[in-house]
């Protein structure tokens, strides 16, 4: 079953409503196998189900690892919870001749393997892309690795904060006290995120000439593009971005700042007319517009101290809702710091219901909608639960 999501008028939030039938199911037909466990290759597979196709998890017969991070959501895991609607779940032991065997007539007849084993295992098994799409030339294999299928670090293991490290973005995370960890797996969401892409455009593309492809994706590649603006600038400036907290590194001002009732916002100066109209309409200083070590957007990132000086001597006076209303005014972004209370309860959420075997639970949609819709899977498997009946129907 797939979900809705429309406005409720009931309250401000977005609710999603659930209908029973499907919707802009555009991936029907597609059968989808993943050896996978974690975040990376769930997230893919995740979003795969969510747009229709038929995935079928392969697990340990331990399970993943990510059924057993946490017990918050009714006592599954939140991690697992988020990334396995919508999936068929099966117990395979690879190093049985039987299992193997039951893999290789699902492989037989599926659009799209996905794995994110440890470097080699896949080779070891017999499941490397060349052998695998020599019996199914159709058949888009997807890698997700650590450092990618070349290189001194290929065979390296990977894991969420060591790429956070071997990246650089540990670098520019942080404030002036040290380096911190992004507070979310922002590695494998990106691998996940940028796989997804490369098994949308595999599919497109064997449309056209009715050939599969290896996809390969690695975390450590997929979070380096995300790291390209820092890296052009050393590279090319030999510019050290500084750890500013919450201050962005080469616009100013562009960070947060105390209000009268100790509460902060965040604003977002982009260009000169932003900052005109925020000295004269939100700062109430309009010779400031044009003041030596503030009239350009680099004077002012290397007098930032002084800056938000002035902009905290204003913002003091007021609370932070008098400082919005001005804000809101004179058409400066800007933005509240939210608690995880003041996330769970925002005003602008949409989400939708899944269902495990212990309860529901409610979880923040996806980013995007079709139409106005929101598409997404809603069953999570409990584990080996579609085992008996996948093995019938692939013992052939």
């Amino acid at each position: 079953m797939f979900l809705e999501g429309k406005p409720y008028k009931g309250d401000h939030r977005i609710d999603v409503k659930r209908k029973g039938i499907y919707f802009m199911n555009d991936l029907d037909g597609i059968l989808v196998i993943s050896i996978e466990q974690a975040v990376a290759a769930p997230y893919v597979s995740s979003r795969l189900a969510d747009a229709g196709a038929r995935v079928i998890k392969i697990e340990r017969p331990e399970g993943d690892m990510a059924r057993h991070y946490d017990d918050f959501v009714n006592g599954e895991s939140a991690y697992f919870v988020w990334l396995n609607r919508g999936k068929e779940s099966i117990c395979l032991d690879l190093k049985q001749d039987e299992d193997r065997q039951l893999l290789s007539n699902m492989l037989d007849r599926a659009d799209v393997f996905i794995q994110n084993l440890a470097p080699g295992s896949a080779e070891r098994l017999g499941l490397g892309s060349d052998e695998l799409r020599a019996s199914n030339p159709r058949l888009i294999t997807v890698s997700i690795s650590g450092y990618g299928d070349e290189g001194p670090y290929q065979f390296q293991k990977a894991y969420d904060l060591l790429v956070q490290a071997e990246s650089g973005l540990v670098e520019v995370t942080g404030n002036e006290a040290g380096r911190a960890r992004v507070g979310v797996s922002v590695c494998d969401i990106s691998s996940g995120m940028t796989a997804f892409q490369g098994v949308l455009q595999a599919l497109i593309g064997r449309e056209k000439t009715g050939k599969g492809r290896h996809v390969s994706v690695s975390m450590y590649h997929a979070m380096a593009d995300w790291m390209n603006v820092p890296y052009v600038q050393y590279a090319y400036g030999n510019h050290l971005p500084e750890r500013l907290g919450l201050n962005h590194p080469t616009v100013a001002p562009y960070g947060a700042y105390r209000c009268g009732d100790d509460k902060e916002v965040l604003i977002a100066i982009q260009n000169q007319r932003e900052w005109k109209q925020l000295c004269e309409e939100v700062l109430e200083d309009p010779k400031l517009t044009d003041k030596e070590g503030f009239a350009e957007n680099l004077d002012r990132v290397s007098n930032r101290k002084s800056l938000e000086g002035i902009i905290e001597g204003v913002f003091c006076e007021l609370s932070r809702d008098q400082v919005i209303k001005r804000l809101e005014k004179a058409r400066i972004a800007y933005g509240r710091i939210s608690t995880l209370d003041d996330l769970k309860n925002h005003p602008q959420n949409r989400y939708i219901t899944v269902h495990t075997a212990s309860g529901k639970a409610d979880l923040f949609s996806p980013g995007l909608t079709h139409d106005g819709q929101v598409l997404a899977a809603e069953k999570i498997p409990a584990l080996d639960e579609n085992g008996e009946a996948l093995r019938s129907e692939f013992s052939i």
